[in-house]
C-alpha cells in the first residue's frame, strides 16, 4: 500500500487507456457536488468516516466495504476527515473495457448494471473475501505504477481477476437490507419519476402535486437528503443522459429535444458549464 498523504484529485477522467486505479489519503476534503462518470467506478474503503449517496440511496460505508457505481447513477460523498484519515483505492472503468473482457459465459458487468436484479451499491464482505480482494487490488495498483516487466499485460489480467471475484462476492450476497436506507419515501419516488421521465416537464409544481406535497416540503427535503436542489437535479440527469446518448453516436442537435431541454441554446449553456466542453467537442471526443 502506498505511504503517506495525498492531495485530493477532482478529476473526472481516466487518464489511462480504459481503466484507471488511484489511492487517496486525504485528512482535509472539500464538499463534493453531486455527479456522475462516463464510466464504472469501484471504490474500496480503507478507513474514514463516510456517507455515499447514490441517486435516493444513503449508505454509510464501513472499511472493507464496496461502493459500485454505474454511469447512470448521480452520487455525492460525505466525509468526516477530522474523525479519522479518508482513505481508499478507486478504480475506474470504461464500460467498453468491461465488455471486452467479458465471454459468452460471463458477463462481468453483472454486478455493476442497475438493470441486473441482483444489482447493489454496497458489497459487504467477509474478512476471507476481504483479503483476497484488497490483495488484487494492491497488486493491480503496483502493476499500474511501477514498470516492471509485462506490465503491459499484467494489469488487464489482474483486472479481469479482479472483476471475476467482485461479482462472485456480489452473487452470494444476500439481497440488500438495512445498509440501505432510501432517504425518504416521496424524495426516492420523485428521483425515480425523474429518472424515467427526464424529457418531459418537471416543474416543481408538477412533481409536488403528482406524489402529494407541498412544493416547499418537497424543496426542503430534497436540499437537505439530495444535497442539491431539484432544479439542479434534474438539469443533471438530463445531462447525464444527454451525455450516454452522444456517446453511442446520438447527434447534439438530437439528444437537446429528447432530454427535455427547451432548446439547444439552453442545452449548450447548461452542457458547456457543466463539463467545460460544448455538446459538439463532447460526441467529437467520444467518437
Amino acid at each position: 500500500m502506498p505511504n503517506g498523504p495525498t492531495t485530493f484529485d477532482a478529476r473526472q477522467i481516466v487518464k489511462r487507456p480504459e481503466f484507471d486505479l488511484q489511492y487517496r489519503r486525504d485528512s482535509y476534503l472539500k464538499k463534493v457536488d453531486l455527479h456522475h462518470h462516463d464510466f464504472y467506478e469501484i471504490f474500496f474503503l480503507i478507513s474514514g468516516d463516510v456517507t455515499y449517496t447514490i441517486e435516493s440511496k444513503l449508505y454509510k460505508v464501513e472499511p472493507g466495504d464496496i461502493l459500485l457505481i454505474s454511469p447512470k447513477e448521480l452520487h455525492q460523498i460525505y466525509i468526516r476527515p477530522e474523525r479519522e484519515a479518508y482513505e481508499r483505492y478507486v478504480l475506474w472503468v470504461d464500460p467498453r473495457a468491461i465488455k471486452r473482457l467479458s465471454t459468452k459465459h460471463t458477463d462481468l458487468t453483472l454486478c455493476l448494471d442497475p438493470g441486473c436484479p441482483r444489482y447493489r451499491n454496497q458489497l459487504h464482505m467477509t474478512p476471507e473475501d476481504r483479503r483476497r480482494i484488497y490483495e488484487i487490488v494492491e497488486k493491480l495498483y503496483g502493476e499500474l505504477h511501477d514498470g516492471e516487466f509485462g506490465g503491459e499485460l499484467m494489469p488487464e489480467c489482474l483486472l479481469t481477476l479482479l472483476l471475476v471475484e467482485i461479482n462472485r462476492v456480489a452473487q452470494r450476497e444476500a439481497p440488500p437490507a438495512g445498509d440501505v436506507t432510501r432517504v425518504s419515501q416521496v424524495v426516492g419516488q420523485v428521483v425515480e419519476y425523474i429518472s424515467r421521465h427526464y424529457g418531459e416537464s418537471l416543474r416543481l409544481e408538477e412533481l409536488a402535486g403528482r406524489f402529494f406535497v407541498s412544493k416547499y416540503h418537497l424543496s426542503h427535503e430534497f436540499n437537505r437528503l439530495v444535497g442539491t436542489s431539484v432544479h439542479r437535479y434534474i438539469l443533471k440527469k438530463r445531462l447525464q443522459i444527454a451525455r450516454a446518448m452522444m456517446a453511442q453516436g446520438v447527434k447534439p442537435s438530437q439528444v437537446w429535444t429528447e432530454c427535455g431541454f427547451g432548446d439547444y441554446t439552453g442545452f449548450y449553456r447548461a452542457f458547456k458549464a457543466e463539463y467545460g466542453i460544448t455538446p459538439r467537442e463532447y460526441a467529437q471526443s467520444v467518437r
